[in-house]
């Protein structure tokens, strides 16, 4: 809460008052400040006035005032008054009109006189001017040099606050409160407190119901509480609280509930009818607590006349039963009762059996818990096994159905609720005859579990992520977050959250580079968390063009395929850019762009260039023309191949991509035209052959090849021949394509966040060689996989870092040449980031002997997020380097015992913890051991508590465990009283480090001193134990009556025989009545063997006896008194010896002063001191010197002189000076201590 104003001098020197007026008058409020210059405001429900129709608002210098004019009941509100830091709260009280006064008869005013004595009086009269108008009993106190309390003031969320109220028993009453949300960013969050703490959401049902609206137009949120049927226990302090991002703002008020009036004649029966809503008078509960506010007023009479009643026919009981406490013994004397003791005992037994229930032997707990979806099931006890038992739901009977089941086992009577739901959050009842015994079931809700996790993404720059995930529960409300910080729906709408059943979506449009990170969904019961990397687009070039040689007429195809279809590009010819027109063709389909020549002319060759938009780099190729020159030959021309035009030889390789197109047009001469034979490998290759197709025309043949493949890849032979001869040439064709996947990929090596993976290269890299390869991961039960690499990368050997320890990973490797990709090879066997261990701490050396050590260590201080597999522990001879197991595997002990070594040697030890990381480093002994026995003295570790004499209960079991040490192994001897331990009662069972002794049953004959010894050689130690064994003692000896005067009996006696082996603690005496024999305790723990009974009733005759008390308890036989003792009826005045009263009253005084201190935000705080004095003093809590006691945010609390105050989640606002002040009627004393709150700051995770 806001802290207050720290100005403690009122700013009015005259304030306002609450005023009382008709409606249509005028009223007027005035208020003098003490300096003339002071800005004064007006205010109506927490709302500014200014000057208008309604108001008028004057000032002359020091004074000011408010006129309302023509007063109607809307101005009937809470009106303030501010200046400065001083606020002054006044109420205008609006009265209807009165009506007309009735004319008086024509008979004379004493017949009107007489008419108007028979008019009942007004309830109340309206007050004059000359009378003064008291203030409302809901006004608050007007300041007496206080500030004004204007925490709530300051924040300003409600609109309207809920105000106090009062109501009577059984009606209803609404408590409303208003919020403007114009100025919120999130919608505002109200509840509604009783008390300090107690939350009201949680009580909703038959009496208490919450709504909420809003109104569209105003944009004003309305809460209300409505309480139905009002009972008395409902009256206190409330609270309203409202919330909204980092606004706070809260109310209090005060609920009233009274009485309703009581009639003439009231009957006491009427108050023990049961309170019950459904009309039926034997249902319900009884509320005694109307009984005793109703009662006071005939319960109570001015005076009680005492009279001796001597009718026999009265039932004593029953008048001590109905008569108050204080009248007991006026009674007994009264009606001559001896033993008023024994009658008040069992009257008060009486009592309490009358209140057991006669049809429940065990009933419903106050309330249950249970979650929702689950099933409960409600038990009760009835005394009858036939009864019949009905279920009540908020008053509604239960029938059986498939949720509601009912089971009778005996006496026991079961209600189970299955699948219970929110729609079973209710009071629950069960009604035997005319009992009922009621319930209330709270149903929870579960925490909303997240079924489908996200995924880590990797995206370019300006695509959309959708990360998605699936709860368990729809309509859940999750919280998103990047790198620790919580992502809201922001103006430029850079996040969208996206909400169908039980998917949740979060989507960001067009990703850049500042939304790579962690991002992370919570709920109530669990979070998921994904990586999302953006990468910059990089133009890829799947298909280049290639140089071309084209005929004349022919047409010229230039292709290029890039990996982005969106991307643009522009085609030169010789530097100059190329233009379509009727001969000339560009498209761009998807990622292909092409460039076509019709009709090929000289011209056309040259250099041609593409060059992609916006990127640095372009694609060039040649196209060349084949100009055919055909000479004249006369006839019988041998054939020819011509293919050596531009300069090239008839040898030449033609390289093609697997996939395209290969087609060899060969120019041929000859006369009679030659026949054209295609060969590979010695096979003729014929037309129509599958993708392979020849053809034949004059002057040239064709070789295509559709979809070249690696098998077509070889040396192809063209021959012609016609009768004048004929030529041959061989074309050598490659064809290249992607290489193979990688091979054989492996994890080498894994770290906290990364892991080292190795491949082999692919068995054929496509005919081109291997530029680099990329790499992919995703989890084990994700389908995504993202792309680490965008680069080629030569190495057969990657370190892949930014993974989430704990969580499984596989990798895939993909080979890239300059045709493009491979296939991606198999994945690797899943896998963990995880880093060793810490080593282990604390290696010592616990024992060791001629053969064997014995090591025990600590755990890793960081063991990481999976379990260690267990400890390997190694030695090695000094001087040497060969670490040798000490075990084969590994344990999971941590401690060993190393066996079969050899005496003498000097060994260096070491431990390492494995996980799946492998090894930790391991942790060294400082120095190494040398194998050989250590003797060590014997010695007796006795415990403390042995030490002391041992006191055992006859019957009881003694089993001593004492532990020694001795090297090599002691002999242990045991006596008893200085003779050997007798085995028949006692048993010994020794090992190497303790023995122990063991008795099953003790008797008074063990009790003794028992010697314990341990030898080595000749050394030894010595140790004893003392048991007592003791027993109840016996009675006391010779009581006897040494004197009887007045109502006094003197007695005395002798200390038992028979002590039971332990001293007498004391005596218990009782007294006896011979009339009765009922026995009384006069005594009891009496210290002396001599005691005077007092208070005897005179005319008795009293017989008396003594028990003897010892730490085990009271003896079992008593001794009695031989005699009597009779009390004679003439009693003896007894004059009191008068003495000064010693007065033990002091001052208050702090003995622990308040402590300054400084907490943060939200966090509760307590500030603690302690105060004496006598008698206890009155403590009193301030704030700033404002007395904080009827705050409810605060708790104060005092136990035993210690004083506590509890703050409630303390806010900035609640900083400041807090004291305690103590007073009594001797003094006061007071302490102080600062107290400063400071804001949260927000931890941003590590990404």
């Amino acid at each position: 809460m806001p802290e207050p104003v720290k100005k403690t001098v009122s700013a009015f020197t005259k304030k306002p008052k609450t005023q009382e007026a008709v409606e249509g008058s005028i009223v007027v409020f005035e208020a003098e400040t003490e300096k003339p210059d002071a800005k004064v405001k007006w205010q109506c429900n927490a709302k500014d006035l200014t000057s208008d129709d309604r108001y008028i608002i004057t000032a002359d210098g020091n004074k000011h005032s408010l006129t309302v004019k023509a007063v109607t009941k809307e101005d009937a509100n809470v009106y303030a008054v501010i200046a400065g830091g001083s606020k002054v709260k006044f109420d205008l009280k609006v009265t209807s009109k009165p009506d007309d006064p009735v004319q008086a008869p024509t008979d004379g005013p004493e017949k009107a006189g007489g008419e108007l004595k028979q008019t009942p009086d007004p309830p109340a009269a309206a007050p004059t001017e000359d009378q003064s108008v008291a203030p409302s009993q809901d006004a608050p106190p007007a300041e007496d040099g206080q500030p004004p309390d204007t925490r709530q003031d300051l924040i300003g969320l409600f609109t309207e606050k809920p105000q106090s109220g009062e109501v009577t028993v059984g009606e209803n009453i609404t408590f409303v409160a208003k919020v403007n949300a114009e100025s919120l960013l999130k919608k505002p969050t109200v509840k509604w407190f009783k008390g300090k703490w107690m939350d009201l959401a949680s009580k909703s049902g038959k009496h208490l119901q919450l709504k909420e609206s809003f109104d569209r137009s105003t944009k004003v949120h309305t809460f209300e509480m409505n309480i139905i049927a009002a009972k008395a226990n409902f009256a206190g302090a409330y609270r309203c609280e409202v919330s909204s991002r980092d606004k706070f703002d809260s109310c209090n008020f005060n609920l009233t509930v009274q009485e309703s009036c009581a009639v003439e004649g009231f009957d006491i029966r009427a108050a023990f009818r049961r309170t019950s809503t459904d009309g039926k008078e034997d249902s319900g509960e009884l509320d005694f607590s109307t009984l005793l506010k109703k009662s006071s007023s005939f319960l109570k009479p001015s005076s009680r006349a005492v009279q001796t009643n001597l009718d026999p026919d009265l039932d004593v009981w029953d008048i001590l039963s109905k008569a108050p406490s204080s009248e007991y013994q006026k009674i007994a004397f009264q009606y001559g009762i001896t033993d008023l003791r024994g009658m008040l005992k069992r009257l008060k037994k009486m009592k309490k059996e009358e209140k057991k229930s006669a049809a429940f032997l065990r009933k419903l707990d106050p309330a249950y818990q249970v979650t929702k979806g689950r099933k409960i099931k409600l038990a009760i006890e009835v005394a009858n096994p036939d009864a019949e038992v009905k279920w009540l739901k908020n008053g509604q009977e239960i029938h059986p159905t498939g949720r509601y089941i009912f089971e009778s086992v005996g006496n026991m009577r079961y209600l189970t609720i299955n699948n219970c739901s929110l729609a079973d959050d209710a009071a629950y009842a069960c009604v035997v005859g005319e009992e009922k015994c009621t319930t209330e079931l709270f149903v929870k809700e579960p925490p909303v579990l997240i079924v489908k996790n996200l995924e880590d993404q990797m995206v370019m720059k300006g695509e959309r992520v959708e990360l998605e995930c699936e709860v368990s529960e729809e309509g859940a409300n999750v919280k998103w977050e990047k790198d620790g910080v919580e992502l809201t729906r922001d103006e430029s709408f850079k996040y969208r959250f996206k909400k169908d059943g039980c998917k949740h979506v979060l989507i960001i449009n067009e990703a850049t580079k500042e939304d790579c990170g962690h991002y992370k969904v919570k709920t109530n019961g669990g979070e998921s968390m994904a990586e999302l990397l953006v990468q910059e687009k990089e133009l890829e070039v799947y298909q280049s063009i290639a140089d071309l040689t084209v005929k004349a007429k022919d047409q010229a195809l230039f292709k290029c395929e890039v990996s982005d279809e969106t991307v643009r590009g522009t085609w030169y010819k010789n530097g100059v850019e190329v233009k379509p027109d009727a001969r000339v063709n560009i498209t761009h389909i998807g990622r292909i762009h092409k460039l076509t020549i019709d009709d090929v002319k000289p011209e056309d060759e040259g250099d041609y260039t593409f060059v992609p938009d916006g990127h640095a780099f372009n694609l060039s190729a040649k196209l060349n023309f084949l100009e055919v020159k055909i000479d004249y030959v006369p006839r019988q021309d041998p054939p020819k191949i011509h293919l050596d035009c531009m300069g090239r030889t008839a040898e030449s390789t033609i390289v093609v991509v697997a996939g395209n197109k290969l087609r060899l047009d060969v120019p041929i001469t000859g006369d009679p035209a030659p026949t054209v034979v295609w060969t590979k490998s010695e096979k003729v290759i014929t037309e129509g052959d599958g993708r392979v197709h020849v053809e034949t025309a004059r002057g040239h043949c064709v070789f295509t090849i559709e979809g070249a493949e690696r098998q077509d890849e070889g040396i192809y032979s063209v021959v012609v021949r016609n009768p004048a001869g004929e030529d041959t040439a061989d074309i050598n064709v490659k064809v290249v394509d992607v290489p193979d996947p990688p091979q054989a990929i492996k994890i080498v090596s894994v770290g906290e966040d990364s892991c080292v993976v190795q491949w082999d290269p692919p068995l054929f890299d496509g005919g081109q060689p291997v530029i680099g390869y990329v790499l992919e991961r995703k989890k084990k039960k994700s389908y995504r996989w993202m792309r680490l690499n965008f680069d080629p990368y030569p190495q057969t050997t990657y370190e892949a870092r930014r993974m989430i320890e704990g969580v499984a990973y596989e990798m895939r490797v993909y080979a890239v040449n300059s045709i493009g990709m491979s296939r991606h090879s198999p994945a690797s066997q899943p896998f963990v980031p995880v880093a060793p261990t810490s080593e282990p701490i604390g290696l010592c050396v616990e024992d060791i002997s001629d053969t064997s050590i014995s090591l025990k260590w600590r755990p890793p201080e960081r063991i990481g997020s999976v379990e260690l597999e267990g400890y390997g522990v190694e030695y090695r001879k000094e001087g040497t380097d060969e670490w040798i197991p000490a075990i084969e595997g590994l344990t999971e002990r941590m401690s060993l015992i190393v066996r079969n070594l050899t005496t003498g040697d000097k060994l260096q030890f070491r431990v390492r913890a494995y996980n799946m990381a492998g090894p930790s480093a391991p942790a060294t002994l400082t120095q190494p051991v040398t194998i050989r026995e250590i003797m060590q003295r014997p010695k007796i570790w006795l415990p403390r508590n042995l030490r002391q004499t041992l006191i055992k209960k006859v019957g009881d079991t003694v089993n001593l465990v004492i532990p020694f040490q001795g090297k090599p192994r002691p002999k242990v001897t045991w006596s008893k009283d200085g003779e050997p331990l007798n085995p028949s009662f006692a048993n010994v069972r020794n090992s190497d480090v303790d023995t122990i002794l063991f008795i099953r049953k003790t008797e008074r004959t063990h009790s003794g001193k028992y010697d314990l010894q341990v030898q080595i050689e000749n050394v030894e130690d010595k140790a004893s134990i003392t048991l007592q064994v003791v027993d109840l003692p016996g009675p006391p000896e010779t009581l006897k009556i040494t004197d009887i005067w007045g109502f006094n009996v003197a007695l005395e006696w002798k200390p038992p025989k028979d002590n039971g082996n332990c001293e007498i603690l004391g005596y218990t005496i009782q007294k006896a009545d011979k009339k009765t024999m009922e026995w009384f305790t006069v005594y009891d723990q009496y210290r002396r063997v001599n005691c005077v009974a007092s208070d005897l009733i005179m005319g008795n005759e009293y017989v008396f006896r003594v028990f003897a008390i010892n730490m085990v308890g009271t003896s079992e036989e008593p001794c009695n008194t031989k005699d009597s003792a009779y009390i004679q009826k003439t009693g003896i005045a007894y004059k009191p010896l008068t003495h000064k009263e010693h007065d033990f009253s002091e001052a208050p005084k702090f003995t622990r002063p308040l402590v300054n201190r400084s907490v943060i935000a939200g966090y509760n705080a307590t500030l603690s001191c302690s105060v004496r004095g006598i008698p206890k003093p009155k403590v009193t809590w301030y704030k700033n010197k404002m007395d904080i006691s009827n705050e409810a945010k605060y708790r104060m609390l005092s136990k035993q002189g210690v004083l506590t105050l509890e703050i409630r989640k303390p806010c900035p606002f609640d900083g400041g000076v807090y004291m305690c002040k103590a007073v009594n009627d001797s003094g006061e004393d007071t302490v102080e201590c600062k107290l400063e709150v400071r804001p949260q700051i927000a931890k941003e995770e590590k990404k």
